[in-house]
């Protein structure tokens, strides 16, 4: 049994799959992985099959955050001790799990791979939604992230348990916030993110506005009526 499983949740990466497995199992880490296909309608699933990858196939797309909780219901069966998050479309570098495993291994419970934890000069709207949900994130918590909305993490075994038990655990900056309030510990560290390597993002503008707002709102008023099951 390897230390880490790299979850890698996709849907419709046909173009990308076969370079992120590629160079996840290049790092030579004590890692494995899963592929969990959402339902793609592309040849997703098929190269994976071709290839002999690691897959769970759900048969329908249940978006990202039923796609994650599957691949931690495997991780929790498996009993790997940590999970780390790592997307399909190949704007994850594999070379920094290493650094995230060593984080979390001096006692966190999550690990963020921070685009901003060295260098803030970006003004996009991208990092400007990223400064509101850090805002929001301190403002509730008293702790300040410089990365809230990046989508590699590193999470340990309590954690991987509480997402593949409950249903009200989704890989989304709302749900860092609520564990922090829990008393989770967190750290981040440096990762440079890549452009999309193909295919096309479904966060286009004015879906990635209505979730800045989403996740404004449950960061300020939601969370304060979530309850933490055990």
């Amino acid at each position: 049994m390897e230390r880490v499983l790299a979850i890698i949740p996709a849907f419709n990466e046909e173009q990308n799959i076969e370079k992120v497995v590629e160079g996840l199992k290049q790092q030579g880490l004590p890692m494995d992985y899963v592929v969990v296909n959402d339902g793609s309608t592309d040849r997703t699933a098929a190269i994976c099959r071709e290839k002999g990858y690691n897959l769970l196939d759900l048969p329908v797309n249940l978006g990202l955050a039923g796609c994650f909780q599957a691949g931690m219901k495997y991780a929790y069966k498996k009993r790997y001790p940590y999970v780390v998050q790592f997307d399909g479309d190949g704007q994850h570098r594999p070379e920094f799990i290493g650094a995230m495993l060593a984080k979390m291994e001096e006692g966190y419970d999550l690990v963020i791979g921070s685009r901003f934890l060295e260098s803030r000069k970006d003004y996009s709207p991208r990092m400007i939604g990223s400064r509101l949900i850090t805002a929001a994130i301190r403002l509730t918590t008293g702790v300040r992230l410089t990365d809230p909305t990046s989508g590699m993490r590193m999470f340990n075994r309590e954690l991987i348990r509480e997402f593949a038990l409950n249903l009200n655990y989704g890989p989304e900056p709302d749900t860092v916030s609520y564990l922090l309030k829990q008393g989770a510990k967190v750290a981040e560290i440096p990762v440079i993110i890549e452009d999309r390597a193909g295919g096309e993002s479904y966060l286009k503008p004015a879906i990635a506005a209505g979730y800045m707002v989403r996740i404004l709102i449950s960061i300020l008023l939601i969370q304060n009526f979530r309850k933490r099951k055990r």
